[in-house]
């Protein structure tokens, strides 16, 4: 049996544009991606704490050292500058190797969203 759990976790991030003329997606700063273990492309699910917004887009990779984290598209009518967001990746897997998986969480800034 295959079961989908966290497989990355950036928790707590600034949003720092929205971009509705955009074609879709969410731009992240590579050095957020890399210590995720996210890559472009991969599809996330994103929490706006700020207004409760749950939505799913797909990674684009932004300047590393930039500290972007651009909501495009339409996703960008969910959120607003400076609104704080929760992005999530899942992965399937066996449900034994599940039971010891450990997810890359990470806690960046949310003043400048750098890795602290």
């Amino acid at each position: 049996m295959l079961i989908e759990v966290v497989k990355s976790k950036i928790h707590r991030v600034t949003v720092t544009e929205a971009n509705l003329n955009y074609i879709g997606s969410i731009t992240i700063d590579e050095d957020l991606l890399d210590a995720a273990n996210l890559i472009p492309n991969e599809k996330v699910s994103i929490v706006n704490n700020n207004n409760g917004e749950r939505f799913e887009t797909y990674i684009i990779k932004g300047e590393r050292g930039s500290g972007v984290v651009c909501l495009n598209g339409a996703a960008a009518r969910k959120v607003q500058p400076g609104d704080i967001v929760i992005i999530m990746s899942y992965a399937l897997m066996d449900f034994e190797e599940a039971k010891t998986f450990k997810p890359a969480v990470i806690f960046p800034d949310t003043a400048t969203n750098k890795l602290i």
